[in-house]
């Protein structure tokens, strides 16, 4: 492995080494004002959601490493205390891109990058129409981690309002991650975008103790079929099935067709593993492989 003491490298490759291995992030895309009212718009990828009750969002403005100059944004926020988050979604990502440019205080981002101001309810910043959500936000404090090019200023949000558009809710009131759309950024010029085929559902009971991997009988966890997700799987079931229940899944049209053709037991972990990556059906994989474990 590459390894190495990350104060014996430039800042430069340390900053890259450390977003493309911390990711995907969210971006917040920042609307901010200053004492006049100038407007400013800019994406930053230092950010996340950090308590629910209160509502907190933190994001970071980093000193920029060729220069060690701040940004606007950490300005304003210094000056009125106020910030909107807004997110960033597929269709507004290249206008997002544009914003990023570093123009000068006097100029709108928001008129480079041909998004829409709108009013907000409790702040003084402008919301951006075109995202899906936009979240008023009061600074609680900004903590500041150096004086060097690189070095964060976390700034700590509580949001006061928020605001979702309905077109990304769901018929459970949810926010749909396809519908919204969501794009998160990884190192240097990567994105990623959060809908269609990249959203995995990973249901695993929290509140109900689980076997887990040292659990398992040796045959499952040394299998050459299934893979380190596939027995991750398997470790978080309640409990391995009695023998009752085993021998009675022989008769499962299936594993009888299995059972009485050649290399049952390698046949087993094969459709151990379908069962797993196609339909996340634990129940049948953990009661085929106990009887490829019999064999």
């Amino acid at each position: 492995m590459l390894s190495f003491d990350p104060k014996e490298i430039a800042t430069r490759d340390l900053h890259q080494y450390l977003l493309g291995s911390v990711a995907p992030r969210p971006i917040a895309f920042a609307s901010t004002v200053d004492k006049d009212g100038t407007p400013n718009l800019a994406p930053y990828s230092f950010f996340n959601a950090f308590s629910s009750n209160p509502p907190i969002l933190v994001f970071s403005s980093n000193r920029k490493v060729v220069d060690n100059t701040t940004k606007d944004t950490l300005h304003n926020v210094r000056e009125t205390g106020e910030v909107v988050i807004n997110v960033v979604n597929y269709n507004i990502v290249r206008q997002m891109a544009v914003t990023s440019v570093s123009f000068p205080t006097e100029v709108s981002e928001f008129a480079k990058a041909g998004l829409t101001p709108v009013p907000s309810t409790v702040v003084r910043p402008f919301r951006v129409k075109e995202s899906p959500v936009q979240m008023e936000c009061k600074v609680r404090d900004i903590i500041t981690l150096g004086d060097q090019g690189g070095a964060g200023h976390l700034i700590i949000c509580d949001v006061v309002h928020m605001h979702i558009s309905e077109s990304v809710i769901d018929e459970r009131n949810r926010i749909d991650p396809h519908k919204i759309d969501l794009m998160g950024r990884l190192g240097r010029a990567y994105y990623v975008r959060a809908s269609g085929e990249a959203i995995k559902t990973i249901v695993q009971p929290v509140m109900q103790l689980t076997i887990g991997y040292d659990q398992l009988p040796e045959s499952i966890r040394n299998s050459n079929i299934l893979s380190a997700n596939n027995l991750g799987q398997l470790s978080g079931i309640p409990a391995l099935p009695d023998d009752e229940v085993v021998e009675s899944f022989k008769t499962n049209e299936t594993i009888s067709a299995i059972l009485n053709g050649t290399e049952a037991r390698l046949q087993l972990h094969q459709y151990a593993k379908e069962l797993l990556d196609n339909s996340d059906d634990r129940e049948s994989a953990i009661k085929a492989l106990m009887i490829a474990d019999q064999l």
